[in-house]
């Protein structure tokens, strides 16, 4: 029922990314996740509000959920190097799914906190997991392919799940029937690490939180061997970390805050305004998400495309904020969503690549984790944020879009600066400029005795290398002669 084990040599030699074993069955493991999360995630808080237990339950359902993912998502890349990608992707996905149903209990606060917890600890497995696995099941060159196809399969379990578990219980009158859908769909994504290649993460190399920077890894083609050089983890996935953050955080604000701008806007056609632009955003994220991956192996490294990416994101954000503060025409949240979806999936594959490409290969379960952590806690932190800041401002909707956009910027600024210092970035040990440094210290301290002494040994050993030379040469003459 495994799907068997091929070496990087074997996969390298692979023509197209769906010949790899396991691919298919992970990104089903990914829509099944993702499905699970998307149909529950409006339908519990609407059952703890129409239970009348109050907003404040219903907003700490979702925060712990999200504490519980982040938080076990640090301690995922432990668990996979022990248990092994499909045992854990195994797991997480019962721990995901089953407990779903324990809410035909009730919506009490200790019960439903207490699956709270459990939930986010089988999302928090899991998306990392399938995360790094993708980038060790297929060839290096199709990486960036992959990881576009991750995107869309994350992409279209939220366009079709996400309404899905509200119209389920509308017309059933009945939230049960959703959890135990839920619940199933939830598991799915474990049966499938069935059929996934028994896996695990390569022993780590670095100490002390630092890694041997110049070694072949994956997420960029074009990886080479280079001087080993030890540098902390923290700057290697910094700049991506950050990018992938703040854009996260403008989702946040829009998710929340998109549809009663729109209606302020537009009381007539807001609302079909505001389903029409988080549909076409949805859409954008994916379909460039996944342009991002092709663009990537084409080009053969990461990170070409993410200082795009942040622009069109923090375009899409100022273009909303000024829609809604001069009241333009609705429909160019359209055109705005537009914008904002594009850059969204472009980071999102783009940082991924980058924390691949920048960390060693037996860091991928790490690197899949910083990602995913970047991701859930800048959507978290950004729906407080914003929040807050929509409290706070005379004219709520547009200071969100504008503050959204000033956060995007941030991330922008990062995304340039590495581009261009970055290119000059260079370690301690064994690089030129060190070695010009110490040099340079050397020849200040010279004396012009000491330089004339310094040239001899030079001038020694050309006119060795020119006496060597003749004897050659004569060995040679006599030779012929004795012939």
């Amino acid at each position: 029922m495994v799907s068997r084990v091929m070496d990087r040599k074997q996969l390298n030699q692979l023509d197209s990314m769906w010949k790899a074993p396991g691919l298919i069955p992970t990104l089903i493991a990914v829509m099944a996740a993702f499905g699970g999360w998307s149909l529950l995630m409006p339908v519990i808080p609407q059952a703890i509000l129409d239970d009348g237990r109050g907003t404040s339950l219903a907003g700490a359902y979702t925060g712990v959920f999200m504490a519980a993912t982040v938080l076990t998502q640090t301690q995922t890349p432990r668990m996979c190097r022990r248990l092994g990608y499909g045992l854990t992707m195994l797991i997480s996905g019962l721990f995901l799914g089953l407990p779903t149903i324990l809410h035909v209990f009730g919506t009490s606060a200790g019960l439903v906190l207490g699956i709270a917890v459990l939930r986010g600890m089988g999302f928090g497995a899991l998306t990392v997991a399938e995360s790094a696995l993708i980038a060790e099941l297929v060839p290096v060159k199709f990486l960036g392919k992959a990881s576009g196809a991750l995107g869309v399969a994350v992409g279209l379990s939220e366009l079709l799940f996400l309404p899905l578990g509200l119209i389920i219980a509308d017309e059933l009158g009945s939230y049960a029937p959703v959890y135990i859908l839920g619940a199933a769909i939830s598991v799915i994504g474990s049966v499938m690490a069935l059929f996934i290649p028994k896996i695990k993460p390569a022993p780590k190399q670095g100490k002390g939180g630092k890694e041997n920077v110049g070694e072949p890894v994956p997420g960029s083609a074009a990886s080479q061997p280079s001087p080993v050089a030890h540098v902390a983890t923290w700057k290697l996935v910094a700049i991506p970390a950050v990018a992938i953050c703040t854009i996260a955080m403008g989702f946040g604000g829009v998710s929340a805050f998109l549809a009663p701008a729109a209606g302020e806007v537009d009381p007539v056609s807001g609302a079909v305004v505001a389903g029409l632009s988080l549909s076409v955003l949805g859409g954008a994220q994916m379909v460039f998400r996944y342009f991002a991956g092709i663009y990537a192996d084409r080009r053969s490294r990461a990170g070409d495309l993410i200082v795009p990416a942040m622009v069109s994101g923090f375009f899409g954000l100022a273009m909303m904020s000024a829609v809604v503060f001069f009241g333009f025409s609705a429909w160019l949240l359209l055109a705005a969503a537009a914008f904002y979806g594009a850059g969204f999936g472009m980071a999102q594959n783009e940082a991924l690549l980058l924390m691949f490409a920048r960390l060693p290969r037996e860091r991928t379960a790490e690197a899949s984790a910083f990602w995913n952590m970047a991701f859930d806690s800048g959507t978290g932190i950004g729906s407080f944020v914003l929040g807050a800041v929509a409290a706070a401002a005379l004219k709520p909707y547009p200071a969100v879009f504008a503050f959204a956009a000033a956060l995007v910027a941030v991330g922008l600024i990062g995304a340039v600066l590495d581009q261009v210092v970055g290119k000059h970035r260079v370690s301690e040990y064994h690089n030129t400029r060190a070695t010009l440094r110490k040099l340079g210290g050397a020849v200040r301290r010279r004396t012009p005795e000491a330089a004339v002494r310094a040239a001899r040994p030079a001038k020694n050993a050309v006119t060795r290398l020119a006496s060597k030379e003749k004897r050659a040469q004569a060995r040679q003459v006599r030779q012929e002669k004795r012939q």
